[in-house]
């Protein structure tokens, strides 16, 4: 089996993206998630914080990180499954 790197780049980052993003608003809102939004994405990603701006930032920020991720996983995969 051969994965494509660039739809698998696309699709982590969708998932990590979104995530991040719906995890941020729940966070503003209730609270919900904040240790682990104060210590992965803010160390992480600059300018990124628990409000509706960081929202937007974490979803670009998780898009690029799993875009690239994702893509350099199936170069790898591709590689090694020869």
């Amino acid at each position: 089996m051969k994965f494509k790197p660039l739809a698998l780049g696309v699709a982590l980052g969708v998932v990590w993206g979104g995530a991040l993003c719906i995890t941020t608003l729940v966070s503003v809102y209730t609270g919900y998630g904040r240790l682990f939004l104060e210590s992965l994405p803010q160390s992480l990603y600059p300018g990124y914080s628990i409000s509706l701006v960081g929202s937007f930032l974490g979803l670009i920020y998780g898009f690029l990180d799993g875009l690239i991720g994702g893509a350099l996983l199936g170069w790898i995969y591709n590689r090694i499954a020869k």
